[in-house]
């Protein structure tokens, strides 16, 4: 089952173990510069409000009510990423526009080991954006879905999902006892209606440059349990859509990354020197970024994209991992 806990994702198999549960959320965050440097991992700066579907479900069109889901805000040119906190092993799969964003293959409903398509928790404490290079992604940027610049229109030529979609599975019972008893596992959319225009729809396609690994599946893939997996459909609209649909106001701007490099806060590094990276997509690899397609369309530059000088970064492991790139600004100033 799929519960939503204070804007969070709560995955729970209770048929599988009383401890298969795990937690998903969308940190809001700095859009990186897109200037070819690779950057240390930016902070969170809150939750992206998430609002169940069906309680808007009068105000959406058939499609978006049939595939369920959650509904949240972004602006254009905002950023995210994505938290997992778990203490069970799972292996979560991450597409956006039913394209994987960690292989750039479209979505299909099982795991693939080769290459593989998916990260393990809890080794995989968060994913910031498309897996480009072994140690290298590149950030999750929100742009208006059928404009050609999403990740999904410039593999498939069609704007037709948008979003994101997630599915996790759980380790098969049998598997986790035995690692547990062992001591081998830490414990650490094309929107339409009458009411609303397709561009109103958001999708993601690729920022600025991110040093992080996606990790290696130690298990393979007889460990996870593929009959029982749960998927979640996360819609994202635009800000002047959230309001006429939830009667919400949005969350404030996020400042910029020259904002918040000038005020001398903290940026992140995390390394786990025992898992293998994967080598990254060749497919996500080519894909043109937020700014080039800016450039190419005409459109000049990207807003507040210059180069910045990193002030400060705050090397993280495995102990605070659970926790995601730290959940407040002040934590890390300390």
């Amino acid at each position: 089952m799929i519960l939503l806990d204070n804007d969070r994702l709560e995955f729970r198999f209770p048929e599988v173990h009383e401890e298969a549960r795990c937690r998903i959320e969308f940190q809001r965050t700095l859009r990186i510069p897109d200037d070819g440097r690779d950057y240390p991992l930016p902070p969170g700066l809150g939750t992206f409000p998430l609002r169940h579907l069906d309680d808007y479900a009068s105000r959406l069109p058939d499609a978006w009510r049939n595939r369920g889901g959650v509904l949240a805000p972004m602006y254009q040119a905002e950023a995210l990423w994505i938290s997992f906190r778990s203490r069970y092993p799972f292996a979560v799969k991450v597409a956006t526009g039913k394209i994987c964003a960690i292989t750039g293959d479209p979505w299909v409903d099982r795991l693939n080991r080769d290459p593989q398509d998916y990260a393990v928790l809890p080794e995989q404490p968060w994913l910031d954006g498309y897996c480009v290079e072994k140690g290298v992604i590149r950030q999750f940027v929100a742009v208006p879905l059928g404009k050609g610049c999403t990740a999904e229109e410039q593999l498939t030529g069609e704007a037709v999902h948008g979003g994101l979609q997630v599915v996790a599975y759980p380790m098969k019972a049998a598997r986790y006892d035995e690692m547990t008893a062992a001591q081998f596992i830490e414990c650490r959319n094309a929107l339409y209606s009458s009411a609303f225009s397709g561009e109103s729809a958001m999708g993601l396609a690729p920022g600025g440059r991110m040093k992080q690994e996606v990790y290696d599946d130690p298990s393979g893939l007889d460990a996870w349990d593929q009959r029982r997996g749960s998927r979640c459909f996360i819609s994202l609209v635009n800000t002047g859509q959230w309001m006429a649909i939830t009667g919400e106001r949005p969350p404030a701007e996020p400042p910029t990354a020259r904002d918040y490099a000038a005020g001398g806060l903290p940026w992140f590094d995390y390394y786990d020197g025992d898992a293998r990276a994967l080598v990254g997509s060749e497919k996500l690899s080519e894909l043109k970024s937020v700014a080039e397609q800016a450039t190419l369309s005409g459109q000049g530059p990207l807003p507040d994209n210059g180069k910045i000088a990193v002030p400060r970064v705050v090397a993280l492991g495995k102990a605070p991992a659970s926790f995601g790139h730290l959940q407040s600004v002040e934590a890390a100033c300390k």
